[in-house]
């Protein structure tokens, strides 16, 4: 017999709390759980799979030394710009270029220098046309964190490079992207994948990891927030793990456990099983009654999973 996971003992719990609540009403109640409440019973199931934990990348503006180079990540970075002879704003397309950093000035309110404004002077690499980004306050380029936008600091995307080219780790996300096209496709998770390189990303997601699969060599990407980034569940820690995560499942059997890289599930697959698979639904309707607990997983698209006491019965992908 397959002992509950400590995912079912909190479900279980849960179901006995809305049963109670039931109890006295003369009414058969029909409970819906909330997306909150899911992922407050079901995140203790994720506590113990090992991360990856990278060196933060630290900068300063006031130690940028001339030369410093950053990746321009989108085209509306030109309207960040100074208004110039030199070039046309609306017209300018520099999305792929590197700048390089040439030293910076100051303007504005001769008489309250925090809120003069800052003038970075850039040179682009690829043309040699000199532009000139405008940045807020010039006090605000001292706090920590700071960064410009739409543009990547290339020695970031080194410290990053450094720790990770090369090696191995074990992927957590199905979400892979084409390395040409950048368009999405369905990738597998848990798996082992071999880093190629970090690149620059997007105005967004400032760094992409290139990978190739171990097994059948498959090569995609991943977008990835860096250190300074506060976009939770984008980092390398949340993607990536250093150690194969099916050895904190070790209840699950090999079949199982290759259709849950792949986001497969069949009937009589437990919950455990069903949420490595597919991922924590968006809500849970639960109703407890003489044959067991019943359960709908609901996810996004109109995809389900139903349960009969702890056990996949039913589902719709």
């Amino acid at each position: 017999m397959r002992r509950p996971s400590s995912t079912h003992l909190v479900l279980a719990a849960l179901a006995l709390v809305l049963l109670a609540s039931a109890c006295g009403t003369g009414i058969e109640v029909r409970e819906h759980v909330t997306d909150k409440d899911v992922r407050r019973v079901l995140e203790q199931a994720d506590a113990h799979e090992p991360v990856v934990t990278l060196e933060a990348y630290v900068d300063s503006f006031a130690a940028w030394k001339e030369g410093k180079r950053f990746w321009v990540a989108d085209d509306k970075v030109a309207q960040m710009l100074a208004v110039s002879t030199v070039y046309d704003k609306d017209t300018l397309h520099l999305a792929g270029h590197t700048l390089v950093y040439d030293g910076w000035t100051k303007s504005g309110i001769v008489t309250d220098e925090d809120y003069r404004r800052l003038y970075i002077d850039f040179i682009d690499e690829q043309t040699g046309m000199r532009l000139v980004y405008r940045y807020g306050r010039a006090r605000d380029a001292y706090r920590a964190g700071f960064s410009l936008p739409m543009l990547i600091d290339m020695d970031m995307v080194a410290h990053v490079a450094r720790q990770l080219e090369g090696k191995e780790f074990f992927i957590r996300t199905p979400i892979w992207y084409d390395r040409q096209s950048e368009q999405m496709r369905d990738g597998r998770h848990f798996i082992k994948v071999h880093i190629d390189s970090v690149q620059p990303g997007n105005a967004v997601l400032p760094l992409r990891v290139l990978f190739t699969t171990c097994d059948t060599q498959e090569k995609a990407m991943v977008w990835i927030a860096n250190s300074a980034t506060t976009m939770r569940g984008r980092d390398f820690d949340a993607l990536f793990s250093a150690t194969d995560p099916h050895q904190s499942y070790p209840a699950i059997d090999a079949a199982n456990w290759q259709r849950i890289t792949c986001g497969q599930v069949v009937e009589g697959m437990t919950k455990e099983e069903c949420r490595l698979s597919w991922g924590n639904p968006k809500s849970i309707n639960e109703r407890p009654d003489q044959a067991g607990m019943r359960e709908y997983w609901y996810y996004d698209g109109g995809a389900y999973l139903y349960f009969v006491d702890g056990l996949l019965s039913q589902f719709r992908k």
